[in-house]
């Protein structure tokens, strides 16, 4: 019988969510995902165009899938909708027991709208229902960025009773919005009659690409008082994030209304958290970011290298703001300028995940030309 890894079981205990920042349709059909769960207290999974652009990049595992999709003469963007779909809805098949078990905490897996829609606020929200209803699960959470034109998808979108990830937020103050833009959703989901503890939602808080940038202004302006603040933005904005989750969900007035009728936190999640710089420590932002009703979403390496040597020393993220605002407030007074980081992290984040679903297209593409260019050899 499996044995649960007792690093990762301790990181659960102490309240985080494991959650794998991956999904192939090759971890799916080898069992590797069930035995995640199973040894290393997987709970989730998060999935973007980049993790998907690699997955059918690589191996045969969709083959089978994309001759049967040439069959049916499917186009390239009805045939990366099929494909992804379908591995999310295999994905929530899987973590079904865990949905249960968790009251519909956990058990959960996200599939992103196209980034290409991501400042274009009703095609957000019609896809996003359109991706609920193809998915058709329960368990699953359609991922809409946190940019100015998806907060009222966002919105619209939890006033529908559909459950959602929201990604891409960098700054607290876009944070706030988008706890906002969630009590919007749930005051509208309950008049329009919704269950509002069927309605899950997290906010993925980006972590290392925050040090990345801020280290990077850093070194360029090289004092000593500059270079004593490297590797330090990413944690004190994550822990600043926690107190700002802190104020709406555990005192906010508006809040404990919904609460009253049935409403679930919308749960901060702790995303790209795999360390950039190798002269860190691999786990640093996982121990640096224990606390209660989070979730980190890991890439498989980081997971590995805390299940090998990571360390839960207790809380390290409640109660933590104030120390957290005087980093920044130092980084401020060494000369970066903290707002233009965090429009700088948005816009790439956006670019990166459209360059990303363009290549899954093109690579779809040609995986479909490749079928119909050997059916038409062999005829």
């Amino acid at each position: 019988m499996s044995e649960q890894n007792v690093n990762l079981e301790a990181l659960s205990a102490a309240g985080v969510s494991v959650w794998l920042d991956d999904l192939s349709r090759e971890r799916l059909d080898s069992g590797n995902l069930a035995e995640l769960i199973a040894t290393k207290s997987v709970v989730g999974v998060t999935t973007n165009p980049t993790i998907f652009a690699g997955a059918l990049a690589k191996g045969q595992a969709y083959d089978a899938q994309v001759r049967e999709l040439v069959a049916a003469g499917a186009d390239v963007e009805v045939a990366v909708r099929a494909l992804t779909t379908d591995d999310v809805r295999n994905a929530c098949d899987v973590f079904a027991d865990v949905h249960t078990a968790t009251g519909g905490k956990d058990g959960r897996v996200s599939i992103e709208v196209d980034p290409r829609l991501a400042h274009e606020t009703e095609k957000t929200a019609a896809q996003a229902v359109e991706l609920w209803e193809t998915v058709d699960r329960p368990n699953a959470l359609i991922k809409i960025p946190a940019t100015k034109a998806g907060l009222p998808a966002i919105t619209a979108t939890i006033a529908r009773g559909i459950s959602v990830n929201v990604t891409l937020i960098f700054s607290v103050a876009r944070y706030r919005e988008v706890m906002d833009a969630y009590l919007d959703g749930l005051d509208q989901a309950r008049a329009n009659g919704h269950d509002l503890s069927a309605i899950a939602s997290v906010g993925s808080f980006f972590v290392s690409r925050v040090d990345t940038e801020v280290d990077k202004r850093l070194t360029a302006i090289g004092t000593p008082e500059a270079m004593a603040l490297k590797s330090k933005a990413g944690l004190a904005n994550a822990r600043l994030a926690y107190g700002a989750y802190e104020q709406v969900f555990q005192v906010g007035p508006r809040w404990q209304a919904l609460a009253a009728a049935g409403a679930v936190p919308q749960r901060p999640l702790w995303a790209s958290t795999g360390v950039k710089d190798p002269s860190l420590p691999d786990t640093l932002y996982v121990s640096g970011l224990v606390g209660p009703n989070t979730v980190n979403t890991m890439p498989e390496k980081t997971m590995d290298a805390f299940a090998d040597h990571g360390e839960v020393t207790g809380d390290t993220v409640s109660d933590t703001s104030a120390v957290a605002q005087e980093v920044f407030d130092a980084i401020s007074a060494a000369g970066v300028d903290i707002p233009d980081v965090f429009v700088t992290l948005e816009n790439e984040g956006v670019a990166k995940f459209e360059v990303s679903w363009t290549e899954l297209l093109d690579t779809v593409q040609g995986q479909l030309d490749a079928v119909t260019g050997s059916a038409a050899g062999e005829a």
